[in-house]
């Protein structure tokens, strides 16, 4: 049981016998003593002193010191790499501040400094969205006892987004101190989207609300927003500031529909960057309607008929010949149909409606009026999407080819038809459109010569293309599948009506779902299937920007930030008609990427990112930190003038005030460890028994007298 003397001395005390005995047998000694006392015997005071004697000698007494090496304590600095010290001058002030305050702390010999950064950490979405000092700080910590840490330093904007519910805990940390990298009374505006939906219905407005804000106050009554919707004609409204506005976005095809918002430049501005905003909406189809016009029965007509109503999306009108004005029998027509169909109102009151019109294996048969295949050609021209599978009745004189279709069609027939078995085969231009492109069981791009893994077929119509792109090619290498572009519509033509066979299974079968699936899709402009596009995708903050072309282009593109920076990046063309690049996002916001022709946008971040809403310089969120911890908080411009610039650091006791006008401190903790322990007996057992002995005599011989 030591008992200290002063730092690194103490007597420890180690009983001859168990403090069970030693009690009472002292207690007997001295009871023995207190009764001679009472009987006025001599020699009282020498018996005591031998009593007393003894007792300390069985108490066993020794002088321990103890070798100790002092541990340095261990202070922290924080500094904030978020996009918003990227604002005027705070990056080179934080810069400053970390040197001037690194260099200070070099004459405590006493003192190890960790110097860690925002940016040091995972990363990801959440580093450009959320200022996170208090993760960083926590990292720096995970190796040391608390015993160690003589504080932190935040340097920093103020702006922290991860400061913990129960401040008290940090106390054990030491002081908190903060320094502010900005200046003092900012103003700022900020263009927020307050809601908007994720989801819209293709042909259908979506509404979405936003609010201009002007900080600390409103610099002017309204404010013109600009909006640019997938980078089409700007359009210029008013909106109040400091109010909720509405608008309406129309969802004009299926994937993504972005509308860039940007409002014009207030009085005060710290950055841009938040006057710019961007609401991506996903345009979905609630029914895709079709039209399916079937000429001669055939075996494939089943195929696509149960093709188009598996899907519970697609609403389907199938138009089928099934008597042709040729076979004339003695039947009255009251009895051939119950309901007359309704030929006009299909191919002339609404044939705008439906999305999608396909022709299977029609000929001209005198059922469908000029005038209405007149219609179907115009449908294309403004925008509809037409399919056409040839059967034999494409190489006659009866083809589609001669109605006023044959405007929009990308291949004429030459009158012949191939009957022979053949594989069909994906075109060079064929694996770099996004139709056809990787489909399933083709041969690899490297062996020209091997068959694909999928079935034959046996039948084609000989075409010669008169405009379009062939990207499937059959019997004796002639176009089998070509698409075209026909003013604002889309035009495909299969030159043969045997890909059931693949849905049978015939030779192993064929990707036909597959291939109709991406066929119907990129006639009906679905942005994920376009051949000639640039494109950018994000992911967390990594930007990914892709260019689909048919032919190969080596052209660098150049990425733009939120703040306006340029940079050219690299495309990597990986041989499919894709050319890819990668690049790491630093800052919230909207990124615009140009090869010169197209324009792609990559939204970054959330839709309001917490980094954004408010850039300003405060000291008011880390207050509580502060406060709790008995740290300080100061502003970087106020000690940059003096003959001294820069904030002082002292090293203080815990009990002492950490902080005060131009100086912060970091406590001093004393901590140790001890290498070595010496013990020496403070009562040698000779000395011992001589006094005890000697104190025994003389009162022997003072009783004697």
């Amino acid at each position: 049981m030591p008992v200290d003397l002063f730092s690194g001395t103490s007597i420890a005390l180690a009983p001859l016998l168990p403090w069970t005995v030693l009690g009472p047998l002292v207690g007997v000694a001295l009871a023995i003593v207190l009764l001679a006392a009472l009987r006025r015997a001599r020699g009282v005071l020498l018996r005591l002193l031998a009593v007393l004697i003894l007792a300390l000698a069985l108490v066993n007494p020794s002088l321990v010191q103890e070798k100790r090496e002092p541990i340095k304590d261990v202070a922290v600095i924080v500094v904030d790499d978020s996009p918003s010290q990227s604002i005027g001058d705070r990056r080179p002030r934080a810069e400053r501040a970390l040197s001037q305050l690194t260099e200070r702390l070099k004459a405590y010999d006493d003192l190890e400094v960790r110097v860690v950064r925002t940016s040091d950490g995972a990363g990801g979405a959440a580093a450009i969205n959320e200022t996170h000092l208090f993760d960083a700080l926590n990292r720096s910590m995970a190796d040391l006892p608390r015993r160690r840490m003589a504080g932190a330093v935040l340097i920093t904007d103020g702006q922290v987004h991860d400061v913990p519910a129960n401040t008290g805990k940090l106390a054990e940390i030491g002081p908190i101190h903060t320094l502010l990298t900005g200046d003092k009374e900012e103003g700022d505006r900020r263009l927020a989207i307050v809601q908007a939906p994720s989801y819209g219905i293709v042909g259908k407005p979506v509404e979405l609300t936003i609010r201009v804000d002007d900080m600390p106050a409103r610099q002017s009554p309204d404010a013109a927003v600009t909006l640019r919707q997938d980078g089409g004609t700007p359009q210029v409204v008013r909106v109040p500031v400091g109010r909720d506005f509405r608008l309406e976005l129309p969802v004009n095809h299926g994937g993504q529909n972005v509308l860039e918002l940007e409002v014009e430049p207030a009085k005060q501005e710290l950055t841009l960057a938040n006057n710019r905003a961007a609401v991506v909406v996903n345009g979905v189809r609630d029914r895709m309607r079709v039209l399916l016009v079937s000429g001669e029965p055939h075996a494939g007509e089943r195929t696509w008929r149960n093709l188009l109503k598996a899907d519970p999306s697609v609403d389907l009108v199938h138009f089928t010949i099934l008597r042709p004005p040729e076979k004339q029998d003695g039947t009255p027509i009251r009895e051939l149909s119950l309901i007359a169909f309704p030929i006009r109102e299909l191919f002339e009151i609404k044939l705008d409606e439906f999305d999608l019109i396909i022709f299977d294996r029609y000929r001209r048969r005198g059922v469908l009026p000029q005038m209405y295949l007149e219609n179907i050609a115009e449908y294309v021209r403004k925008g509809g999407a037409l399919l056409e599978a040839s059967g034999q009745g494409y190489a006659t004189p009866l083809s589609l080819f001669r109605t006023p279709l044959g405007q929009v069609l990308p291949a004429e027939p030459t009158g012949q038809v191939i009957d022979q078995p053949f594989h069909p085969q994906v075109t060079d231009a064929g694996r770099r459109h996004p139709v056809t492109t990787g489909l399933p069981g083709d041969r690899p791009a490297d062996k020209p010569d091997q068959q694909p893994q999928w079935g034959r077929w046996f039948h084609q119509v000989e075409v010669a293309p008169t405009g379009g792109v062939v990207v499937m090619e059959g019997a004796q290498g002639r176009p089998l599948l070509v698409l075209d572009r026909v003013d604002k519509g889309r035009v495909a033509q299969l030159a043969s009506d045997q890909i059931w066979l693949w849905s049978r299974g015939y030779e192993g079968g064929g990707p036909q779902a597959e291939l109709l699936r991406r066929l119907a899709h990129w006639l009906m402009k679905e942005p994920e299937l376009e051949e000639n596009d640039l494109r950018a995708r994000v992911d967390g903050n990594r930007i990914t920007v892709e260019r689909r072309s048919l032919q190969p282009d080596p052209r660098a593109v150049t990425l733009t930030t939120p703040s306006d920076r340029s940079r050219t990046l690299e495309m990597t063309d990986d041989k499919s008609g894709r050319s890819v690049a990668t690049v790491m996002a630093d800052a919230p916001g909207i990124y615009r990427i140009s090869d010169g022709e197209r324009t792609a946008l990559a939204v970054v971040g959330a839709v309001n990112p917490p980094e954004l809403a408010d850039v300003r310089t405060t000291g008011d969120v880390l207050a509580p930190v502060a406060k709790a911890t008995g740290g300080g908080i100061h502003w970087i411009t106020d000690s940059d003038h003096g003959p001294r610039p820069g904030i002082e650091v002292r090293r203080t006791r815990a009990d002492r005030s950490q902080t005060g006008d131009g100086w912060l401190g970091l406590r001093a903790n004393g901590e140790y460890t001890v290498t070595g322990v010496t013990d020496v007996p403070l009562l040698p057992v000779g000395a011992v028994l001589a006094l005890s002995l000697g104190a025994l005599l003389l009162a022997w011989r003072r009783e004697g007298r």
